[in-house]
């Protein structure tokens, strides 16, 4: 069986014990699977989504900003107006904090 199959397998898997509202001990002796496998593939499923929606940065191109400038940061509804000497470690909080709500 290749990976791909591997995986298509599980995410059918995955989805059927899901759709059952049964507990996974309950599930895995009706389907004849190991649980520890369940448990494995829906750690490894989450972790593919928050891989999916984890946070990408632009690079942005300041040179051409004047110096008493400021940048507005659009996410969702929220606008951050960043103004020169801004905490980098603030504004990464905020926008950590804005992106999963």
């Amino acid at each position: 069986m290749t990976k791909k199959e591997r995986q298509e397998l599980w995410e059918t898997r995955l989805a059927e014990y899901r759709a059952s509202g049964q507990s996974v001990t309950a599930w895995c002796k009706e389907h004849n699977v190991n649980p520890q496998q369940l448990w494995y593939w829906r750690r490894k499923e989450k972790q593919q989504v928050a891989e999916e929606n984890a946070v990408s940065w632009l690079p942005v191109d300041l040179s051409e900003i004047k110096s008493q400038s400021s940048l507005l940061v659009r996410i969702g509804r929220a606008t951050i107006e960043v103004n020169p000497g801004f905490d980098p470690e603030l504004l990464l909080d905020v926008v950590n904090i804005l992106v999963t709500q």
